[in-house]
């Protein structure tokens, strides 16, 4: 059944209005009908099972029949700091990290991140990644949109450290504690709140990590093979998810 997010101001009194590119994807791409039912949610968690009412000039309406709880949604919050890689790799990174349940995407800027962006650009790009993590929840069927936050500078996402339960920072050169033991230590069900950094292509600097250890994160080793920087976050999330039971049953 085709799922559709909107604002919790177009809910009102047991009816949803649709509008913009949705009302033209339902009216011209999908040809659907009054009467045919879609699914609804307003990113809260909470889906809407609706039956299409009525088509107007820029809008459909349509009259929820049911409510219910989003069953999709991981017990683990997790949010990923990707530095910015080059080329279009970060829309894939939030494409595929959506898929897996992400909570929230922060754009990081490190020592040797290559990818230089004015202000402008930043929130054209940051609005870019936000509808391509809505497309990747519609069709993953999450119960919310993960957030692309603003753009962090290393030192201001240490800054936030404090919002975090565990912190990860997976470093190639890491040799003592690896990922997997790393998570065997601690109980995923009492500390669900996890920030995952990952570097750019040139990886992070010796004085990074230890910025980032001198604040309560752990560097940990994704194992003797070289990720690159688009994968790296991929396996670090499905880890934490695996380990928490929320994938595979």
């Amino acid at each position: 059944m085709h799922r559709f997010f909107v604002q919790p101001e177009d809910i009102s009194d047991g009816m949803v209005r649709i509008g913009g590119s949705d009302f033209n994807h339902i009216n011209r791409a999908l040809r659907l009908e009054t009467g045919e039912e879609i699914i609804v949610s307003s990113g809260d968690g909470l889906d809407h099972l609706a039956e299409i009412r009525e088509f107007r000039d820029n809008e459909v309406i349509v009259v929820i029949k049911e409510s219910y709880r989003n069953k999709n949604e991981p017990e683990l919050q997790v949010t990923l700091a990707q530095a910015i890689p080059k080329k279009g790799n970060m829309e894939l990174i939030i494409q595929k990290c959506t898929e897996l349940g992400i909570r929230r995407i922060i754009p990081l800027f490190t020592e040797r991140t290559i990818v230089k962006l004015d202000e402008k650009k930043q929130e054209k790009r940051r609005e870019r990644w936000q509808k391509i993590a809505e497309e990747a929840a519609k069709q993953s069927r999450r119960g919310i949109i993960p957030y692309i936050d603003n753009f962090y500078r290393l030192q201001e996402l240490v800054d936030i450290f404090a919002e975090f339960d565990i912190v990860l920072i997976p470093w190639e050169e890491e040799e003592e504690n690896g990922l997997r033991g790393a998570l065997e230590k601690v109980d995923l069900k009492e500390k669900s709140r996890i920030l995952i950094i990952i570097g750019p292509e040139g990886g992070f600097s010796a004085g990074e990590v230890e910025d980032v250890r001198k604040t309560g994160g752990i560097s940990v080793s994704l194992g003797p093979r070289i990720l690159r920087t688009e994968t790296a976050g991929f396996v670090t999330l499905t880890a934490l998810l695996y380990q928490a039971g929320e994938l595979g049953g």
